[in-house]
């Protein structure tokens, strides 16, 4: 059911924006009546799985969900259509438009792209409005699981103070300053320390198996019990929380680990809290020193229990308008960080990018349209800044193409617009090679 829904989300999310990418392309070009030969959703090499013609135009499903295309007639693209460029130009092709319509036209997908993801943020802020947490509250620090945390220095129990001197008031201050992180300041055992990361630290985090930064510790609160577990046959309910295990009292979810290590085929006593009762169960361990239960996680329960302090934010409607332009800017300008990291090879951030894989794992295994829209606006920004890049084949090396011609007033032949666009289709290739490269290798060999 996990996959179900994952996948659910990955296609539905990725189909609206290769949709309304398209689109934005689509509208200006028939305001400007320049045929639209076909209009696709995913790829349709050799065949389509659905395809009707309304007009010029057909519409059409292809069977490669790999992105999705709209054919403008007179136009060097990915069609690679060099028998209709070898005929004279008709008025109602691409060629023989203005410069400066051509120019809209090319920049109408991810105009569409941002405008999506802003729209987005401002419906979120008004709908959810903002919840963080108040790292001042974290009595006992953060959680360090990362292997690659721990090398450098770090331990479970410090609090973040500041990043690269940048104070650290909410968690989320962390995700945005990580990606530029020089030094990250701590406090341990009530004293200050200021610890120095590699240079090549996101690179290190992006080859380990266990990828995360800094964790809340919080209880043990009890999830599902799989189905093949040894305590299926026990009382527990989701959203009971481990207090007592062993004799001894359990706060944090991490202690669990380290206690129950060495217990094998193990019967424990162990005290759980349901509401306001505390009540009293026997758990087995299996011969790998399992439970068998899987942890949930609810925010709001820990909060009211004291783990932490959550800062929450409403907005009126009015006022999401502002709270949403702080997050699409903040989020360009974040992404535009992961870019510069990832083509600045000594970072070794490259090694952390990731194909359809990667971007299918950030969706939750549980449906949630918080999330999914969430994450559908992070993806219309990256879409939208990816497309910009100046390379033949995509958008911004189109764009790149039409500015020489409107400032130089000379407009590139043919031929060489049909070699650049070829010389971009194989850079394209190879960075979609990669990067789906490097998603089978973390799965095969991390």
């Amino acid at each position: 059911m996990e996959f179900v829904i994952k996948i659910g989300q990955f296609l539905l999310s990725l189909s609206l924006l290769i949709v309304l990418h398209e689109l934005g392309h689509f509208i200006p070009a028939k305001l400007f009546k320049t045929r639209v030969e076909k209009f696709y959703l995913f790829f349709d090499i050799k065949y389509s799985l659905f395809k009707k013609k309304i007009g010029d135009t057909v519409y059409g499903i292809g069977w490669l969900p790999l992105g999705g295309y709209v054919k403008i007639s007179g136009m060097i693209d990915e069609s690679m259509d060099k028998e209709q460029m070898a005929q004279p130009p008709q008025p109602w092709e691409f060629r023989s438009k203005p410069s400066w319509q051509r120019l809209i036209i090319m920049l109408g997908g991810v105009t569409v792209n941002f405008i999506l993801a802003y729209v987005i943020y401002v419906f979120l802020s008004f709908t959810y409005g903002d919840k963080d947490t108040n790292v001042n509250s974290l009595k006992d620090g953060y959680w360090i699981e990362s292997p690659t945390l721990n090398d450098i220095g770090f331990k479970t129990g410090d609090k973040v103070l500041a990043i690269n001197d940048n104070p650290i008031i909410k968690d989320s201050d962390i995700g945005k300053n990580i990606i530029s992180a020089k030094t990250i300041t701590i406090e341990r055992d009530n004293a200050e320390k200021t610890i120095a990361l590699p240079e090549d630290f996101l690179g290190q985090l992006s080859t380990r198996q266990k990828r995360g930064l800094f964790e809340f510790r919080i209880p043990f609160m009890i999830g599902e019990v799989a189905d093949s577990s040894v305590n299926k046959s026990v009382d527990l309910k989701k959203g009971d929380i481990l207090v007592s295990f062993n004799g001894e009292e359990l706060k944090y979810y991490d202690q669990l680990e380290a206690r129950k290590k060495d217990l094998k085929n193990a019967s424990i006593e162990v005290e759980i809290l349901r509401g306001e009762n505390t009540l009293k169960r026997t758990l087995k361990t299996n011969e790998r020193a399992e439970l068998g239960i899987r942890p949930a996680y609810d925010e709001s329960r820990f909060a009211e229990l004291g783990y932490f302090d959550l800062i929450t934010t409403e907005y009126t409607f009015g006022e999401s308008f502002g709270a949403g332009f702080s997050k699409f800017t903040g989020q360009i300008s974040s992404y535009g960080e992961q870019l510069k990291a990832i083509f600045t090879p000594s970072t070794g951030a490259y090694k952390g990018v990731g194909g359809f894989k990667a971007i299918y794992d950030i969706f939750p295994g549980t449906w949630s349209w918080q999330a999914f829209w969430i994450l559908t606006a992070f993806l219309s920004i990256m879409l939208g800044v990816l497309n910009l890049l100046p390379i033949p084949a995509l958008d911004g090396g189109h764009v790149m193409f039409l500015l020489y011609e409107i400032i130089s007033g000379r407009k590139p032949s043919e031929k060489f617009l049909e070699r650049a666009q070829m010389v971009g289709f194989f850079i394209l290739i190879a960075l979609v090679l990669f990067a789906n490269g490097n998603d089978i290798f973390r799965a095969i060999f991390k």
